[in-house]
């Protein structure tokens, strides 16, 4: 999970401490254990909610403790909590070291060890905190009275802390409500006045302060004077800046673009910020496409980033640059490697990084060796590794998840790729539900290509009877079908409800080759339907799949595939579900905020006339309402600023309109998500009541 949905998911209501037992050092077993009771084994809303997440994992510097926190939800308060704990690598001795009303994140050791440093909120706002590594003397470090803080790092020699503050912009309207302190009016004049789920009220922005060990002072914004963002919005935190190994040098991230410039490009760069000279340098000047996340070596002699190549392109192939910091020489080591790296990590002697990629529909752990460029994979499992970090050569820590497992943290021997599950966060209520098979199948799409799909059986599955079958539609449109673990697209709980799941990776997602990735955009009609179409009438060969009760279900790209599916499916499908999905492509183009989104997938404005243009609005779902004859449940949320909320009340009303039975589920502040616990069990009711009744009956 990035760093500002951690905080967005700390700070969307008051904290709440976990239903957890107090006690200094608690056995794994009650670690995240709620009062939540399973029913038969089944997987319900209430079951989903009750799992501890684990948020950000910290090394100690000695390699030996590993520092994570953990958030627990109360549905009856609607209110959540995150607490600080530790454990040895191998799992052992694990600590509860915070119990507030509040939430701590942001976890990590100091350079010595001897400290372990947070942010924490009160009713005075988000400060930096430290702590004993056994909980004791917490004292507050910082006194940000404006300014949200978000995120921050200390430097390697532990004397300067870099941290990031979200500055109000200048209201450069603001003669105009002068004596009008009640009014709540805003006043644009430009693009990019809103992002995702946010109004653009502020922009985050880096510091560097002196740290004597008890609090901070003599503080530089690495960006004064503009209103540039660093981190980037939305997603970005503390892994889009890094210190040198010297602490003498910052390498952050930043698209230095502001307005409808900032809303039609994605040409970020990569800065090198000089703290003893006060100079600033584009590392990246003429990369065109994303440069984020850098990575100093250990050495210091080089600085590794993910690279796309191409501005506009949001899902271009994530490559692995490296720069010879005393040359200036880059170089493509992904070049020949038909995949995407995240998440880098130098090795302790600078000749290898660790990185995370997916490959057929499995995000796994590589390394890639400096000296010849050979990329080697570690881990080969049916799961997905989410972040990883190095402890020596025979141990690395990682977050590891799975369709049928929240995450955990793993340990992994990177001479052989043996693993180990260290953390036990839901272990005791992963123990009294029934879990469903996941099966790995590959079916031949219209084109003659390989499609892969996941297909989830309901637990104590009979193959001699029949179930009802769901087709599931990816968001995105380009983030694979992979072992992901959900709170709200859950297989298993789908599966726990007595429905087979079909999942495909169809067209336009990664993990099968950078072609197989490109070939949606200007096409979202075309051979990515038809490979969902594919791999349900595949399944519907199955005796046990019921081909009279078949449902199609999905977000985002996933909820317009379910509009466009409703006017062409041929009467496939007994119901629709669609959340926050977009309906009539002409309104998308205007009413979202990411420019360079619709330019690249759409072709550009409706207006524009070329055969990219032509072909994307011609297959907007709102142009086939007149074949919809098949009832469909619509979910949006006003505080959706990437697909807005007027895009599913449209879809809703001409159902309605049509006869076609619908329902609307509306929230007025949920944003692309759905992330209050009470709004989440809602949804899932919705959810399985509409199923049932349609699929059911």
């Amino acid at each position: 999970m990035n760093n500002r949905l951690i905080i967005l998911l700390a700070m969307v209501c008051v904290m709440i401490s976990c239903k957890q037992k107090q006690q200094q050092a608690p056995e794994k077993d009650v670690i995240g254990k709620s009062e939540v009771k399973v029913e038969s084994g089944q997987l319900s809303p209430e079951v989903l909610w009750a799992f501890g997440r684990i948020g950000n994992v910290d090394i100690s510097p000695d390699g030996k403790k590993v520092l994570y926190t953990v958030t627990c939800y109360s549905i009856e308060e609607n209110k959540s909590n995150a607490e600080i704990y530790t454990m040895n690598t191998d799992g052992s001795d694990v600590r509860r070291l915070t119990a507030t009303s509040s939430s701590e994140w942001n976890v990590v050791w100091n350079p010595k060890g001897d400290k372990i440093g947070f942010l924490y909120a009160d009713e005075t706002g988000i400060n930096i905190y430290e702590m004993n590594p056994d909980g004791s003397d917490k004292t507050q470090i910082s006194n940000f009275t404006e300014g949200d803080l978000e995120a921050f790092s200390y430097a390697p020699d532990g004397k300067k802390l870099l941290y990031v503050r979200a500055l109000p912009k200048v209201d450069k309207f603001a003669r105009l409500k002068n004596g009008l302190d009640k009014t709540t009016g805003r006043i644009n004049d430009d693009l990019a006045y809103r992002h995702w789920d946010d109004w653009v009220d502020n922009v985050p922005q880096p510091f560097v302060a002196d740290f004597d060990g008890k609090k901070l002072s003599n503080d530089i914004n690495l960006l004064d004077g503009t209103e540039f963002e660093s981190p980037m919005r939305p997603w970005g935190g503390m892994e889009q800046l890094a210190w040198s190994p010297d602490s003498k040098t910052i390498a952050y991230t930043c698209r230095k673009k502001t307005g409808k410039e900032y809303a039609f490009s994605t040409n970020s760069d990569i800065y090198l910020y000089d703290l003893i000279n006060k100079t600033t340098a584009n590392l990246t000047e003429g990369m065109m496409g994303y440069d984020q996340n850098p990575v100093f070596s250990p050495d210091g002699k080089l600085l590794a980033w993910e690279s796309m190549e191409r501005d506009g392109y949001e899902a271009d192939k994530q490559r692995l640059m490296v720069c010879d910091l005393a040359t200036r020489t880059i170089k493509d080591y992904s070049q020949n490697f038909d995949q995407n790296c995240v998440g880098l990590k130098f090795a302790p002697d600078s000749r290898s990084i660790y990185f995370i990629s997916d490959w057929h529909a499995k995000d796994n752990i590589y390394n890639l060796s400096l000296a010849d460029g050979a990329i080697k994979e570690i881990t080969n499992t049916v799961q997905d590794y989410t972040a990883v970090n190095y402890v020596s050569d025979k141990l690395l820590v990682a977050t590891q998840m799975s369709i049928s497992h929240p995450a955990e943290i793993w340990t992994i021997n990177p001479e052989n790729g043996q693993q180990a599950k260290i953390s036990s966060v839901n272990d005791e209520l992963m123990s009294q539900v029934k879990w469903g098979r996941v099966e790995e199948r590959w079916f031949k799409a219209t084109d003659g290509s390989p499609l892969h799909s996941w297909i989830i059986y309901p637990p104590d599955f009979d193959s001699t009877k029949s179930y009802p079958t769901l087709l599931y539609c990816e968001g995105g449109p380009q983030s694979t079908v992979s072992q992901f673990w959900s709170y709200r697209w859950n297989f298993q709980i789908m599966a726990s409800h007595g429905y087979i799941i079909v999942a495909p990776n169809r067209r336009g997602l990664p993990g099968f080759g950078v072609k197989w990735n490109e070939a949606i955009s200007g096409d979202y009609g075309g051979q990515c339907m038809k490979d969902y179409l594919t791999a349900i009438d595949e399944m519907c060969k199955e005796k046990y799949v019921d081909k009279d009760r078949l449902g199609a279900v999905g977000a985002s790209f996933g909820g317009f595939s379910v509009y466009w599916l409703a006017g062409h499916h041929n009467k496939r499908f007994k119901c629709f579900i669609a959340h926050n999905g977009m309906f009539n492509f002409e309104q998308q183009y205007l009413e979202t905020e990411e420019m360079w989104f619709e330019e690249w997938d759409l072709g550009g404005a409706y207006w524009v006339d070329n055969s990219k243009t032509r072909h994307s609005y011609a297959n907007s779902p709102h142009k086939f309402v007149d074949k919809w004859d098949t009832p469909i449940l619509v979910i949006h949320s006003e505080n959706d600023y990437r697909i807005v909320a007027s895009q599913g009340m449209a879809a809703y009303n001409a159902a309605v309109i049509r006869g076609i039975p619908a329902r609307y589920l509306y929230f007025p502040d949920e944003s692309h998500w759905v992330l209050k616990p009470q709004n989440g069990v809602l949804w899932q009711r919705n959810f399985f009541d509409w199923l049932d009744t349609w699929l059911k009956k």
